[in-house]
This record gives structure tokens, sequence and C-alpha cells, in this order.
């Protein structure tokens, strides 16, 4: 089910995923672990903790007996986060017998930027500051997270005038805006979300 409270415009990747698989109420609760004042949660975590509802949904679906507890391990298994590639291929296996196309599943699983960019923009939301400026990271990723979702927006209303004028042909089509910053220090292009949301390029660890 689509979120009710979601800003018009394209669906970004999460929301089309909680509408495919039908995860009632993960939009809000992503945005109340994301928002709280205490114990706010990451969005690395709340990225994991997505890509595993998602895995435990297409288990799910293809009726697949797990218990709870090997979710976690089994994303972990696909994500490449631990195991071995003998032991992360068995497991392909085996959910591929099970009738589970391990390649789109895996393709699904969003990152830490696909669920700031639902968050900021789709959901119009940001976490809690500490910094009453308004110019701490968090701030500056919403603002910048504004912007890029205006550009999108601008772009398909200019896009679809010149197409209903006959001045554009053009096909189905998405517009994609991202924002990179190139540090001549490293020598390392970031998306800008991933750089605010780490706090530090190759240079600094």
């Amino acid at each position: 089910m689509a979120d009710s409270n979601a800003s018009p415009g394209p669906k970004p990747k999460v929301a089309r995923l909680i509408e495919k698989y039908d995860l009632e109420g993960v939009g809000a609760d992503l945005e109340a672990r994301w928002t709280r004042t205490e114990n706010r949660e990451s969005l690395r975590s709340l990225a994991a903790s997505f890509n595993e509802r998602l895995l435990r949904a297409a288990l799910a679906e293809a009726d697949v007996d797990t218990i709870t507890a090997d979710v976690s391990h089994l994303y972990e298994l696909l994500s490449g986060e631990t195991g071995s590639r003998g032991e992360r291929t068995q497991v392909e296996r085996r959910l591929e017998r099970e009738g589970i196309d391990v390649a789109t599943l895996t393709d699904e699983f969003v990152s830490y930027g696909a669920i700031r960019s639902y968050l900021t923009g789709y959901r119009d939301v940001t976490p809690p500051s500490n910094d009453d400026d308004g110019h701490d990271r968090g701030n500056v990723a919403g603002t910048i997270e504004g912007l890029r979702q205006r550009t999108v927006s601008v772009t398909e209303s200019k896009l679809e005038s010149l197409r209903e004028s006959d001045r554009l042909e053009l096909g189905p089509h998405r517009v994609l805006a991202d924002v990179q910053v190139l540090c001549e220090g490293c020598g390392k292009q970031y998306d800008v979300a991933d750089l605010l949301e780490s706090g530090t390029c190759d240079c600094f660890e």
C-alpha cells in the first residue's frame, strides 16, 4: 500500500517496493525511527531493516519455509556482508530452487541513499537536529534533496510542454538528477547525499 501522506511526483524506488510487496505501515515506521529524538536509527540501519523486510516478503510469497531468525543471516549473505562467495552461491541456488529470482531480488535491495531520498523527498521529513542554525549535515542534505526533486519536477514539466506542442518527440521516460562531489585530494567522486551521510571523504579515513 502506498503512503497516504506522500508528496506528488514520480515514486522513488522505496515507495515502489512498498507498494509492490504491500508493506503497509513501513513508510511511517521508517519515518518514526529516523526522526525520533532518542535512539534515532541511522539510514544504514534503516536500509538494512527495509531490505530484510523485502527478503521476508519474497520468501513468504514463494512459500519458503524459513524461521524468522534466518532472514537476517540470509540478507547478510546475499548482500555480501558476511560469509564466503561459496556460501553465497549455495544460498542463491537454494533460493532459486524454491522459485525465487535472486538476481531481481538483490537488485531491489536499497541503499541508505535511497532511504534518505524516500524520507526527505517523498515523505517530506528531516531528522531532528541539535543545531539551531540549520546548517548541520542532515538539514543540508534535506535542502539539497529538495532542490534535486524540484529540478526533476521542472524538467518533467518542460519536456511535457514541448511534447504537447509537437516540438519534441520522446517516448516513455523518467527524468533522473543527481549531485556529485569530486574530491581533488583523494580523487574519488561521491554522491552528495552519501558524502553528507558518512561525514568524510577517503582523504580522512
